[in-house]
């Protein structure tokens, strides 16, 4: 697969290349030669650019957070648009290479702002000393030069996440579509998540969203919601609503 854009950075660090493009329109982010990491608008940054990006925020109909966690950085696509469509949202980015924070800020529009505290760590270190209930909503898309990151997959990293949300906390998790046969971390998920949904992309994403609590929003207050966020985000968001579904326990595990 040809990346698009023409090649503006190329960097290394301990964890391998660091590669930015640029097409006129649009910068991207990728960490090997074949597959793009990230992507922004450089007119707007903070419009969501990748499916999989616009499906995460579909958690926007679910809650409204007054402070989230993100795990993984990239080029700040996720992050950008929370902070520019949530007013007063408190943001705690991990991520663990230090020069994807500096591209971030260089080459991606990343806002700098007193309500965007980017950390420079290892996430399976920051879960060992996070306080308990101390955010509303966590995003996780850990993603390297050879796609996800395997932490992402052990029970311990989801019961840990349940752990720093608040009693009304809402979990995202991006994977690929293979991983809906990842039977430990779905049976842990289903354990702890009374309210669990998923929806696929066509780039071949597999988006969870799993919520503390019963009682989520009903059909057409859920399109209602996405009508009004769609306008707010510059994207439809009923496309992806459309593909969100309730997510079952995996065949031979127990409701």
């Amino acid at each position: 697969m040809n990346l698009p854009g023409r090649e503006i950075l190329r960097t290394h660090d301990d964890e391998g290349v660091i590669r930015v493009l640029d097409d006129g329109s649009r910068r991207y982010l990728a960490f090997c030669e074949q597959y793009e990491q990230s992507c922004v608008a450089k007119a707007d940054p903070a419009l969501a650019q990748h499916d999989f990006v616009r499906a995460m925020l579909l958690v926007l109909l679910f809650c409204e957070p007054r402070k989230a966690l993100l795990f993984g950085l990239g080029g700040g696509a996720l992050s950008s648009a929370l902070h520019h469509h949530v007013p007063g949202l408190q943001q705690r980015v991990i991520e663990l290479r230090p020069a994807v924070i500096e591209v971030a800020y260089r080459y991606f529009q990343l806002p700098r702002s007193k309500r965007l505290e980017v950390l420079a760590m290892d996430v399976a270190e920051y879960l060992a000393q996070a306080d308990a209930a101390s955010t509303d909503l966590l995003c996780s898309d850990l993603y390297g030069a050879d796609g996800l990151d395997m932490l992402q997959l052990e029970p311990w990293f989801v019961e840990r996440c349940h752990e720093l949300l608040r009693p009304d906390g809402w979990l995202v998790l991006n994977f690929w579509r293979e991983h809906q046969s990842a039977r430990d971390t779905l049976a842990i998920v289903h354990r702890l998540f009374p309210d669990v949904r998923a929806s696929t992309t066509a780039s071949g994403n597999w988006v969870v969203l799993a919520g503390k609590r019963v009682g989520a929003p009903a059909a057409g207050e859920l399109k209602v919601r996405a009508q009004a966020w769609s306008q707010r985000l510059g994207f439809s968001l009923l496309p992806y609503l459309a593909r969100l579904r309730p997510l079952g326990p995996a065949p031979g595990e127990r409701p």
